[in-house]
């Protein structure tokens, strides 16, 4: 009984040291038209309760969004928090974003297509 109980903490302990060197978890996803992000240095949304909108990812200090639809991945450049709040707040998340974030061409107000990326 002693044997396992020593047993036991020298696994406990193994357990500890693995945990407390181990990287932390980074998530990483695939965007079009640019490819692969870390979302590290973004304060992400849970899953939403939307049909077209499910996560919004944003970086405040580049004024950049990352948003899943359905199971894609976009992202807009220069859109300012309050856009980014509203769209969060909307009772309809997609007619939001259809409505005021959309991409409608190279003359979209936050398409990167004409504006620089944020190297994150």
């Amino acid at each position: 009984m002693v044997v396992l109980l020593k047993q036991a903490r020298l696994l406990s302990c193994w357990v500890l040291l693995l945990v407390s060197v181990s990287p932390l978890y980074a998530e990483t996803v695939e965007v079009k038209y640019r490819g692969p992000v870390d979302l590290a240095k973004f304060e992400c949304s849970g899953e939403l309760d939307s049909s077209v909108v499910k996560r919004v990812c944003y970086n405040a200090e580049h004024s950049y969004m990352l948003i899943r639809l359905k199971q894609t991945w976009y992202h807009y450049c220069e859109i300012d928090q309050g856009t980014v709040s509203a769209l969060l707040a909307a009772e309809s998340k997609g007619r939001f974003y259809n409505s005021s974030i959309k991409d409608s061409g190279t003359d979209s107000k936050f398409s990167c297509r004409d504006k620089p990326v944020p190297d994150l």
